[in-house]
């Protein structure tokens, strides 16, 4: 059966990965069938050859979780449509700060738009 997978390249604790075509039972780093694209986690960069990758589905390659995900978040022009999701859980400390600065750029806000008003009225 025929897979398409990931490849591991790259250095220790900084992977990069070629999306590939390959038979199920080689082994990761084995000589694939046809190179799709490459992806690297890191940076969230990706380039990838959508057509051909949906071609080897229809035909009945097996596409990986991960694989699947990507050609799903896939652009027409082959690059991840990422979204950077804010899920960062902030201190209360942090939080405070953060707020107070919110605040104090909306109170900057207002006091820009009351000086433009009140030249404007005179």
């Amino acid at each position: 059966m025929l897979k398409i997978r990931l490849k591991r390249l790259g250095a220790k604790k900084n992977p990069t990965y070629r999306i590939i075509v390959i038979n199920s039972t080689t082994k990761r780093e084995g000589r694939p069938i046809q190179e799709l694209g490459h992806y690297n986690p890191k940076t969230k960069v990706m380039q990838l050859d959508k057509a051909t990758a949906l071609e080897w589905i229809s035909k009945g390659a097996q596409p990986t979780e991960t694989v699947a995900y990507l050609i799903k978040n896939c652009n027409e022009d082959g690059t991840l449509n990422y979204v950077k999701k804010e899920t960062v859980k902030l201190s209360k400390k942090a939080l405070a700060k953060k707020q107070a600065e919110e605040e104090a750029a909306k109170a900057a806000a207002e006091a820009e738009a009351q000086a433009q008003e009140a030249p404007a009225e005179a």
